[in-house]
């Protein structure tokens, strides 16, 4: 797990560490020291910690203009026993949306494991971004993790989209791309 590293192609365009809206900003990394872990195994040090043991977040991007931010995540989603969505809720996406943040794509596909708690926090952040005609979306979530997602139908809340070569989309381009599905399977 030490060898994944959070998508590092846009970091020419955006950087959480440098962005004063950000709540990862000042932050500093080490590229030698691995000091965190999810059960007993590293992770690689660019991986931010926000308070959950077995979950960890990368902002990829951030627009303010467009209302959108791209999130990476790695390791088990547990909310039955960690509450990793009241964490990720109150430390990280509260304090984008008093920055505008509306729509977000969260990077699922390290996402190797989720416990289902409580949908509270779920219901809470859809409401607030579609209240501002946001949304949120899982991206390339793996099957067994969407099958424990999906039984708890919390796929209401986020939806849950495959785009294997998200990669290739410049930041901008891939919002377009899922905004615009969005929208779709909306009409």
């Amino acid at each position: 797990m030490h060898e994944i590293e959070p998508y590092y192609n846009w970091r020419h365009l955006y950087t959480a560490e440098e962005d004063e809206r950000s709540p990862f900003y000042g932050r500093n990394y080490s590229e030698f020291e691995f000091s965190q872990t999810i059960y007993n195994y590293y992770i690689h040090p660019q991986w931010d910690e926000f308070g959950s043991r077995t979950l960890y977040m990368k902002i990829l991007y951030a627009d303010y203009d467009l209302h959108f931010v791209i999130i990476e995540l790695i390791g088990e989603w547990n909310d039955a026993i960690e509450n990793d969505i009241m964490t990720l809720k109150r430390d990280i996406i509260d304090k984008l949306e008093t920055e505008g943040i509306t729509k977000y794509i969260l990077i699922t596909e390290n996402v190797l494991n989720f416990h289902s708690g409580d949908k509270d926090y779920y219901i809470e952040w859809f409401d607030e971004a579609t209240d501002e005609n946001g949304w949120i979306v899982a991206l390339n979530m793996p099957e067994a993790t969407q099958h424990d997602f999906r039984k708890r139908k919390l796929n209401y809340y986020i939806e849950l989209m495959q785009l294997c070569n998200w990669r290739a989309y410049k930041p901008e381009d891939l919002f377009t791309k899922i905004n615009d599905e969005i929208n779709r399977r909306l009409d």
